[in-house]
């Protein structure tokens, strides 16, 4: 194949290159393979991240080689990539600011994914005028400790379930990609991040308290080993989390997919192919539509 392939992306045309380049060596998936899934997985994947400054996790030479954080649009982002500058506290390179990528669209998509972007990762909130609007998600981070895995994980987002439900919230699942979940839940207007991060923090510590020898709500090491660490901090304004179908860097291709609550409730749940993600959005849609649309 070529170094490099014209292509044209609803309505734009981009340059790919390398698409022979093999990012996941232990199952010889490529970077051309990655950009088809992206492609593929445009039209669920977008409403997740429409309006959402994107933090990128690339990996030029593949899954077992260095990666690096990307938040600022890199040099040579095309004229039609949205960017939206906004303030970073606390920055590390002691920027004021950085030229954040949104993605609107899935040329956008495409064109990080040819940049060997795998991994995306939101906040729990939208550009509002330019700027941080309120949260409109809650997220809890379901981590296994040593000894503890999907199966703990999902007695945990069980029972977070039914206590997020107490409280008139409608929570829905995915696995992180990896070896953990998250639970997930729509927001209504009128809390700050700060506010929200506290409210999942007090829903850790009463899992903590029910669930004793299973959850732990906080993150000290020791305390891990058989448990779930419920990491409440995700809703914090500056943190983000993988984004639903984002694919992960692990050994194999796998993405953050969502599962439903009996599959959940049955011990079905495991780590998901970008094609058997594929299969099930054809077969049940977005599963994580009322996120998005809360009509759903």
């Amino acid at each position: 194949m070529p170094d490099r392939v014209r292509v044209k992306i609803d309505e734009r045309e981009l340059e790919l290159s390398n698409l022979d380049k093999v990012l996941y060596p232990d199952a010889g998936f490529t970077k051309g393979e990655v950009i088809d899934y992206y492609a593929r997985v445009a039209t669920v994947i977008l409403p997740h991240l429409v309006g959402r400054p994107l933090t990128r996790i690339r990996f030029p030479n593949g899954v077992h080689q260095p990666s690096f954080f990307e938040k600022n649009a890199p040099a040579g982002t095309p004229a039609w990539v949205r960017r939206q500058r906004l303030p970073v506290p606390g920055s590390t390179m002691n920027r004021e600011t950085l030229d954040y990528i949104v993605v609107d669209d899935r040329p956008t998509l495409v064109w990080l994914a040819n940049l060997a972007a795998i991994e995306l990762h939101t906040p729990q909130w939208r550009l509002v005028d330019g700027q941080a609007g309120e949260p409109d998600l809650l997220v809890a981070d379901l981590d296994p400790g040593p000894g503890a895995g999907l199966a703990e994980c999902s007695l945990v987002a069980v029972a977070a379930r039914h206590r997020f439900e107490m409280d008139g919230l409608r929570p829905f699942a995915k696995t992180s990609g990896k070896k953990g979940m998250q639970i997930v839940c729509r927001l209504p207007g009128g809390r700050t991040s700060d506010e929200v991060a506290e409210y999942a923090r007090e829903v850790a510590e009463d899992l903590e308290r029910a669930l004793p020898k299973l959850v732990t709500s906080r993150m000290t090491k020791s305390l891990r080993p058989g448990k779930v660490f419920f990491d409440w901090s995700q809703n914090a304004a500056a943190k983000t989390t993988v984004s639903p179908y984002s694919l992960r860097a692990a050994p194999r291709p796998t993405v953050s997919a969502p599962f439903t609550w009996e599959e959940i409730e049955g011990g079905r749940v495991r780590p998901l192919s970008p094609g058997e993600v594929l299969a099930r959005i054809d077969e049940h849609g977005d599963l994580l539509g009322p996120l998005v649309d809360p009509s759903r």
